[in-house]
């Protein structure tokens, strides 16, 4: 897909995410919104995958670690092609494929289920240690949120991954700065960040999480990397996309009433 085409995605992506929480009345809007075009360039543009054959043994894997966010995976899953888009309105419905937070057993194209933050990039650097041993061509690639990165697994994660050199993953921090109890730096500061990463020897590479050409171009060079991991500090805004609820932490897991989605499914228009 050409740029336009991408950017297209993310703004449907948005519009599901809206879609999803209204419907089921609950989810997480806030840091699906922030990730909308981080999706967007990975499922139409970087990731190796078969979305009629999800278990396909080429394919590159992708870590949703904070399970929260689920709204923008299943969006772009069913932009994919992995399932019918009419199964995002049962979206954490009694029985749902969908449920509120991803279950690998339950919904097409989902690796791992996820929700406890800070095991995703566990399970990512596994897995690519994994595919290194077999001499398997697949990449990994691991979305974490920022305040997950004050989770002390995560470090021990990313020791690893920096250890083993692992070339073939690559972990995507969605930072908007903004967690369920407000500023991530007066929760718990996290900053140096890039200066952390590089200290557990990775390749660090920071863009606008909102810019289409620069992910790409973030995307493409990861993947030349030959020594050690890469990890993408992508800037992004919390709530991205509908006006009312860009850069406000209460927006993290609060779904939007019928005013709300009417005023948001406009803008998003």
């Amino acid at each position: 897909m050409n740029t336009e085409n991408i950017k297209n995605q993310a703004r449907q992506i948005r519009r599901d995410i809206i879609e999803m929480t209204y419907c089921a009345g609950s989810g997480h809007p806030g840091g699906s919104l922030s990730s909308a075009e981080i999706m967007a360039v990975l499922y139409f543009h970087t990731l190796q995958h078969q979305p009629k054959d999800p278990g396909w043994e080429g394919r590159d894997r992708f870590y949703l670690s904070k399970g929260h966010a689920c709204p923008v995976l299943y969006a772009a899953l069913a932009e994919a092609g992995y399932f019918d888009r009419s199964l995002l309105k049962a979206f954490r419905h009694l029985g749902s494929q969908l449920q509120g937070h991803p279950h690998r057993l339950k919904t097409p194209g989902v690796e791992a289920s996820s929700g406890s933050l800070g095991q995703g990039l566990s399970l990512a650097a596994g897995t690519a240690l994994g595919l290194k041993m077999d001499q398997k061509p697949g990449r990994v690639f691991c979305l974490l949120g920022d305040g997950e990165l004050q989770e002390g697994q995560v470090w021990e994660a990313a020791m690893a991954a920096g250890h083993f050199k692992l070339n073939n993953l690559c972990a995507i921090v969605d930072h908007n700065n903004l967690q369920i109890d407000g500023p991530v730096e007066k929760v718990m500061g996290i900053e140096p960040l890039a200066d952390k990463w590089r200290a557990f020897r990775w390749q660090v590479i920071e863009v606008d999480g909102h810019n289409i050409q620069h992910l790409i171009r973030a995307f493409d060079f990861a993947r030349g990397i030959k020594d050690k991991p890469t990890v993408i500090l992508a800037r992004t805004v919390k709530g991205r996309g509908v006006s009312f609820m860009e850069n406000r932490a209460e927006w993290h897991g609060r779904a939007p009433n019928k005013e709300e989605y009417e005023k948001a499914m406009a803008e998003l228009k």
